[in-house]
């Protein structure tokens, strides 16, 4: 278990929204917090504290008014941490290379493997073909219906039909390295962790995984790590202080 770090984009600024806030019409989004320093500077943060495998996310749209303003935060955090950050937004098998030679370790993808609301295995091997499996994470991020949690694409705005279960988790895992979860109903809120996803995860082996959404102190992190039985990374947002939380970087940034 280990802590990987965030560097979200939207409307070309670093911030911390409420995720399941997040809609295309106006760019919108309820936010907690606006960064006035750019992605490269938290990238030469958690690259001095040697915190590899975080995640750059863009979070507008590829027909956004904001969404060059947003690559060009993303490249320069890539390339000053060239080798230690995953990138995810907008991701397909066209520019999925482009983002390896900015610097990506990984991209991370969701939306292009699903069409009409279902899991496309075709367009995984594209993507797989692309760059390799090596390089892909696939994202997994979830909602809950009817008492199950369920996959959302386009920036967390639509439900799929494919459950997040471990037979699904299993029957991707030759196509990606690593899988990212953002439980998108506690994302931004800080109101504790959704125990279920994190229990899922846990009673997986040999699967990297790291889950993100709801942590707001350090008893949560004490819960993710009894319920992923040490075996599940994490992600804290908005909590840090670093982005106006109350937790502290330094002390996250160092827990194993």
């Amino acid at each position: 278990m280990k802590f990987r770090p965030c560097i979200d984009i939207h409307n070309g600024s670093v911030k911390q929204i409420v995720g399941g806030s997040l809609a295309d019409s106006n760019s919108s989004a309820k936010e907690n917090f606006v960064s006035e320093l750019g992605g490269d500077y938290y990238a030469e943060l958690y690259k001095n504290r040697g915190l590899m495998g975080g995640h750059v996310i863009i979070l507008n749209h590829a027909g956004s008014e904001y969404y060059e303003a947003d690559r060009r935060q993303a490249f320069a955090a890539l390339g000053t941490f060239p080798g230690g950050l995953q990138i995810g937004g907008g991701v397909n098998d066209e520019n999925a290379y482009e983002y390896l030679e900015k610097g990506a370790s990984h991209v991370i993808v969701t939306s292009f493997v699903f069409k009409d609301g279902s899991i496309s295995f075709e367009r995984l091997e594209r993507l797989k073909a692309a760059v390799g499996a090596e390089h892909i994470v696939l994202d997994l991020s979830c909602r809950k219906r009817d008492g199950k949690y369920f996959i959302v694409t386009d920036r967390w705005q639509k439900f799929t039909d494919m459950e997040v279960t471990a037979d699904n988790i299993n029957m991707l895992r030759g196509y990606c390295d690593e899988f990212l979860i953002h439980a998108v109903d506690a994302e931004g809120k800080q109101n504790g962790i959704e125990e279920g996803i994190a229990s899922l995860l846990g009673g997986m082996d040999d699967v990297i995984s790291t889950y993100a959404g709801g942590i707001g102190s350090y008893e949560d992190i004490e819960l993710l790590r009894r319920l992923g039985c040490g075996r599940v990374d994490f992600t804290v947002g908005s909590a840090l202080d670093i982005f106006g939380g109350r937790l502290s970087f330094e002390r996250i940034a160092g827990i194993k």
